[in-house]
């Protein structure tokens, strides 16, 4: 495929997948220079990062010590609102060990930890609070203070070559106490509470907050600093931001419950590129809000570019969900390595979620061992469901020049719902060694071209209940392959429209296997 076009400003052009329409036999419109290559799809801005004014505020000017042992909250508050007095500038931690409580940022603040620097935050809880305005779990509510903090800031970034060390061990133990406020938090959310009045921070009904947090912010830049201690809940927490750049980071928090990556939710115009990230949870995460709450707000999450992530470890490489009930759109997943994680790609919302999450691109990324799925794109991820609510949506999503080693899962798992289907769905030069084959139910306008898929037992290609179907590039070489091996398994009586683009020799009809509910005339060899 020919390579889509992204300036290193950020700015980007992505490929449509063009699954076959009313007349599947026929190939889609292409652009001349790929036969297969697709159509322009989404054009974001340049995201660009923040600029100071060149003032230097040293936070040992107002009382801080790099002893490990001296509390520099106050210290670097006071560094923070002169700088901010001043116009802005950079506050500097550093080199030294710097031990420290919440840390609350202004417009206008570059904070930098210095290459050598080493920032220790205080692992007692309620040295974070008050309670501040969060969106948590994809719910407005307040809790304790993120380890790092802004709200409602222009210009704002962390920055150098520091470690920062979230101690968030103190705050793992509220995990049974932290069901039951969430459950709590729904039942406000579901009762018409106002957002004010969704107060947790207590020891009886606590909600961790992130390490790091930027609120309704613009400009916002996180550049070149570790984590190396996870924090109480995900490591990074974007919500309602604009023009966001988050570059070289090293985050390794494969420890305690919920220590997520970067997660980005409700924001525009993202650019996350050339980032180590080993997670307790999902390591790259796109979000936009649960159900109700995120109904209300509605705001998608769009315009994102993640470019050269190396994913370790965790839940997924890159995800998006569950909480996606606002939308996701303009995605575009540009090179990188996973490896080790539970999942490679995860897509993940169920019936009662609603929200649309269209136009995603996945192109160019290596998975090497995966522990389950190597692609997941599920409609029955359970967690706060309702059975009977609003359905999501799953829309034009691609998956180009993708390979894995081996995926203890299946190769691809696409589950749509049979009143709402998968929509234009495209896999083209995937590779993918697998236990089992692709897997999907109920999708409506599957394209699979040179998918080259190699499971230890079953169907490489099982499809149920699924219409519009056009396989193509599946008789490599006269099919050799698969003389011994079943290639295709048909079941359901909605199954129709399955197309075979290729030579239908007899070393490739034996491997293809119909149910006995699959309408007659379903499946045509072209």
């Amino acid at each position: 495929m020919r390579p889509l076009p992204i300036a290193e400003n950020g700015a980007a052009v992505a490929a449509a997948p063009v699954p076959p329409g009313a007349t599947p036999a026929k190939p889609p419109r292409r652009v001349r220079a790929d036969a297969r290559a697709g159509v322009a799809a989404f054009r974001m801005p340049p995201v660009r990062p923040p600029t100071f004014p060149s003032r230097l505020i040293d936070i040992r000017s107002h009382g801080a010590a790099g002893d490990g042992v001296t509390d520099c909250t106050a210290a670097i508050a006071a560094a923070i609102a002169a700088t901010a007095a001043a116009g802005g500038g950079r506050v500097v931690i550093p080199s030294g060990a710097w031990l420290t409580g919440p840390i609350h940022l202004r417009s206008n603040i570059d904070l930098h930890v210095a290459d050598g620097a080493t920032v220790r935050f205080v692992a007692d809880p309620s040295r974070y609070l008050p309670v501040v305005f969060v969106r948590w779990g994809g719910q407005e509510c307040y809790t304790h203070s993120p380890l790092i903090y802004a709200r409602d800031s222009r210009n704002v970034a962390i920055t150098g070559r520091g470690t920062l060390l979230g101690q968030g061990r103190p705050w793992w133990a509220w995990a049974k106490a932290e069901a039951r406020a969430s459950a709590r938090l729904y039942r406000m959310v579901l009762d018409g509470a106002s957002v004010e009045q969704r107060r947790f921070g207590t020891e009886t009904e606590p909600l961790r907050p992130p390490f790091i947090l930027a609120i309704g912010c613009t400009n916002v830049g996180l550049e070149d600093f570790a984590i190396d201690e996870p924090g109480p809940f995900w490591s990074i927490h974007a919500a309602y931001c604009r023009n966001v750049n988050i570059r070289r980071l090293r985050i390794n928090t494969p420890d305690g419950p919920n220590t997520d990556g970067i997660v980005i939710d409700s924001s525009r115009n993202v650019v996350i590129d050339d980032c180590d990230v080993r997670a307790g949870g999902d390591c790259v995460a796109l979000k936009s809000g649960m159900n109700e709450d995120g109904w209300r707000v509605g705001r998608a999450t769009e315009n994102v570019v993640v470019r050269n992530v190396r994913a370790r470890g965790g839940e997924s490489g890159v995800a998006i969900g569950s909480e996606m009930s606002g939308g996701v759109r303009n995605v575009l997943v540009d090179g990188g390595h996973v490896d080790g994680t539970d999942v490679g790609v995860r897509f993940k919302a169920a019936r009662g979620r609603g929200g649309v999450v269209e136009d995603v691109f996945v192109r160019d990324l290596t998975l090497g061992h995966i522990g389950g799925d190597a692609i997941q794109l599920t409609t029955e991820y359970s967690t706060f469901v309702s059975p009977d609510g609003r359905p999501p949506e799953f829309r034009n999503i691609q998956f180009t020049n993708l390979t894995c080693d081996r995926a203890d899962g299946a190769a691809a798992r696409l589950v749509g719902l049979h009143d709402l289907p998968l929509r234009q769905v495209a896999l083209e030069n995937v590779t993918i060694a697998a236990d089992e084959g692709l897997q999907c139910t109920a999708a409506e306008g599957l394209w699979l071209k040179n998918v080259d898929i190699t499971p230890q037992s079953g169907p490489a290609l099982s499809i149920r209940d699924s219409q519009r179907v056009t396989i193509e590039g599946f008789a490599r070489d006269g099919a050799s392959a698969w003389s011994s091996r079943v290639l295709l398994d048909l079941r359901g009586r909605r199954t129709r429209d399955v197309r075979l683009l290729g030579e239908p020799n007899q070393r490739v009809r034996p491997s293809i296997v119909l149910g006995i509910d699959v309408p007659k005339g379903a499946l045509v060899h072209e």
